[in-house]
């Protein structure tokens, strides 16, 4: 299968399914039997997935993609033995990073309702035009993209999460900012923006947040 077939779901649901972490191979970049250079949609894949999973919580290191030919086997062999000996060196999936099961679980799952979404906006806003690794690096490596990232993809995964919290209960602010490890004013930024979306309301006698 092209590399470029890989789906940012394949990705997460490994993760969900208690997989401690991910390896995608694909031809050398320029070398790709199709006309589409599926290898470099894979590339910006995954550059967007490790910054996702830095920004809640997750070790990026945790997925890797490599490019190698058919003919380079010694070299495959050793690329997955080193990604092995380093998976198992970070933990499994949330100890190492010190994230419980539970929260864990909220944020992927929260991660993977924004899919379509997130296909939508790397096409829109963070697609590198120019096909070369170095032109990758540079796009990636960028606070214009950091801040894109941030606005784009991090704060509709909060409200994810915070929706779903409050699909099991009402909840107030200290309780939602515990439960996601999140500081207070940062949780009433979301609660407030979702307010004004429409999608929770203050429960006045409860003194908690609820879904409208």
């Amino acid at each position: 299968m092209c590399s470029g077939r890989v789906d940012l779901q394949f990705i997460i649901r490994a993760f969900l399914n208690n997989m401690d972490g991910v390896f995608i191979g694909g031809c050398r970049l320029n070398e790709c039997n199709y006309t589409t250079q599926g290898n470099y949609y894979a590339l910006g894949l995954v550059n967007i997935c490790k910054k996702v999973f830095e920004r809640i919580g997750l070790d990026p290191e945790r997925l890797e993609i490599r490019f190698m030919s058919s003919a380079d086997g010694i070299l495959f062999v050793k690329v997955v033995h080193d990604f092995v000996k380093k998976i198992r060196e970070l933990g499994p999936l949330g100890v190492g990073e010190g994230v419980d099961q539970e929260t864990l679980r909220l944020k992927l799952q929260a991660l993977s309702k924004l899919v379509p979404y997130i296909r939508l906006v790397e096409r829109e806003r963070l697609r590198v035009t120019e096909r070369s690794e170095k032109a990758y690096e540079e796009f990636f490596a960028s606070k214009d993209v950091e801040r894109l990232i941030d606005e784009l993809i991090i704060d509709k995964v909060n409200h994810g999460e915070i929706m779903t919290l409050l699909g099991q209960r009402p909840l107030s602010t200290a309780e939602i900012s515990e439960r996601l490890g999140q500081p207070p004013s940062e949780v009433l930024r979301y609660l407030n923006s979702l307010s004004r979306q429409g999608f929770v309301r203050f429960d006045l006698e409860q003194k908690r947040f609820a879904v409208a």
